[in-house]
């Protein structure tokens, strides 16, 4: 996963730091009445154009609080989701075979627990998914409740942090299904996704996984810095399916940034280059 920083006990974080149409209504009429013809509603009832502009203009208020333009809505997912394991098998993905202009937003750790963040991803509504570590969040693991509230679903990401291929199969299951455990009864749902430390896995990460409950091993095509991106394809550019990693950080490790305005740059990013954010629960 890129190199990490001291967050919390027994953790090394760092590396790479840092997603209608109206309908005209017809009323009918009665009697000699003519029917009327557009946007109708009962007396104090908002028509259902009104509504929807209405949604349109809080929509695009809750961004510019945060110095962005709101997204397009993503398609709506696949009946059959693409990422497909065969019996008994743990599937490695980067990406999610597709040809939409669609993204995935993810965020890994836990250390910083900005309450700033929860209010912009309350306002702006982007779907993302968290893969945490039990030693960066066990001062408050409260906090990532109201994000999954929002529902952002909350995935295993180990107890410590460790390398996974420098530790024996015993102890990568144990940091797997501990956390697996852990973030179950706290968070009232099993993960079904587990990403490794830094990236690295080896077959022995694969058997642990398999054994402890989470049904595939999620990497990442690009990493979010402060103000850029990381790209690992030569063209520097996101592609369809691409999965974003970026990390709960603070101002330490920012370089005086907030999280809030990492993360306000990178949902720039995504956007100048066309694309929207769907949710990855929805695809594997």
């Amino acid at each position: 996963m890129g190199k990490k920083s001291a967050a919390a006990a027994a953790l090394v974080l760092g590396g790479v730091l840092l997603a209608t149409g109206c309908s005209s209504g017809s009323s009918g009429g009665s009697g000699d009445t003519p029917a009327k013809t557009g946007d109708s509603a009962a007396p104090g009832k908002p028509s259902a154009s009104a509504s929807a502009d209405d949604n349109g203009a809080a929509s695009e208020a809750a961004y510019r609080k945060w110095g962005l333009k709101p997204f397009p809505a993503p398609p709506a997912p696949p009946a059959d989701k693409p990422v497909k394991p065969k019996p008994g098998e743990v599937p490695v993905i980067s990406d999610i075979p597709t040809d939409k202009k669609i993204v995935f937003v993810t965020f890994d750790d836990g250390a910083e627990k900005d309450p700033k963040f929860v209010e912009m991803m309350r306002d702006l509504k982007i779907p993302f998914t968290m893969f945490l570590t039990d030693a960066a969040i066990s001062d408050n693991k409260a906090y990532f409740k109201p994000l999954q509230e929002l529902g952002n679903s909350i995935e295993n990401h180990t107890l410590t942090h460790p390398n996974m291929r420098t530790e024996s199969g015993s102890k990568q299951q144990h940091e797997v299904c501990g956390q697996q455990e852990k973030l179950t009864k706290e968070y009232g749902k099993a993960p079904r996704l587990f990403r490794p430390p830094y990236g690295n896995w080896n077959e022995a990460t694969r058997a642990a996984v398999k054994a402890c409950g989470p049904q595939a091993i999620v990497l990442w095509r690009e990493s979010m810095q402060i103000q850029n991106m990381q790209y690992q394809r030569g063209d520097k550019k996101l592609h369809p399916g691409d999965i974003i990693l970026a990390h709960f950080r603070g101002k330490s490790e920012l370089k005086g940034h907030t999280m809030t305005e990492m993360t306000a740059n990178m949902l720039r990013h995504i956007q100048e280059q066309g694309f929207t954010v769907a949710r990855l629960e929805d695809y594997v």
